[in-house]
């Protein structure tokens, strides 16, 4: 028999024998190719992209709530891992317009932020090498908590990382800062929930020393 022929009645008796996990196999891509691309038409439409985390950086100056975000990344170049990922993105289903902090049990909660903390004192590297060597620097010590928060006129919904000087979140003043804009009395309802959060569970939160 020719080389060639012997090649096409191997492949034949190989898909004859195992036709049903193949066919198994191209209809679980199918289903998973359309429910993926489903939920993402679906997050597109309600702005909601709970596998990134952004990064945020909260302050009052002058009176005004100032929100910048630092960095924003796919959740898993953050975690580490697709599971630890996952978990992030079932925990922000899970919050509610009164508890946005995401619903962690106290043994879990260090290592999520700690994921954080490390890709946020890689960026500060450079702040902690000018400390190092005597160099002028400004520092000041920061909260980090995880959030998702889901009221108001917000117009994306993800996964956050507020950071926010310590003696800002446990010092706010009683009167609402002036916004840049309207949604962002959101995030002063978030920041009010943190400040009374991190006085009952402070493990909620992970503090870091940022250098600059």
């Amino acid at each position: 028999m020719p080389p060639l022929a012997q090649v096409l009645e191997t492949l034949v008796d190989y898909l004859q024998d195992h036709a049903v996990k193949i066919i198994t196999g191209l209809v679980l891509m199918v289903v998973g190719w359309y429910w993926g691309h489903r939920r993402a038409r679906y997050d597109w439409q309600k702005q909601t992209f709970l596998d990134r985390l952004n990064i945020s950086l909260n302050s009052i100056h002058n009176g005004q709530l100032l929100i910048r975000t630092l960095t924003e990344k796919h959740g898993q170049e953050i975690f580490l891992n697709s599971q630890a990922a996952a978990k992030v993105v079932e925990a922000a289903r899970k919050t509610t317009p009164t508890d946005p902090l995401l619903p962690f049990s106290k043994d879990d909660y260090w290592y999520y932020l700690n994921a954080v903390l490390n890709e946020l004192s890689e960026q500060f590297a450079v702040g902690h090498l000018r400390r190092d060597l005597g160099a002028p620097i400004q520092q000041a010590r920061y909260l980090i908590c995880l959030t998702c928060e889901c009221h108001g006129e917000l117009r994306t919904r993800k996964v956050r990382a507020m950071v926010v000087r310590k003696e800002v979140l446990t010092k706010l003043p009683a009167e609402a800062p002036a916004f840049a804009s309207p949604h962002h009395s959101t995030r002063w309802s978030t920041l009010q929930m943190m400040a009374a959060e991190y006085a009952k569970h402070p493990w909620r939160f992970i503090e870091v020393e940022l250098c600059a």
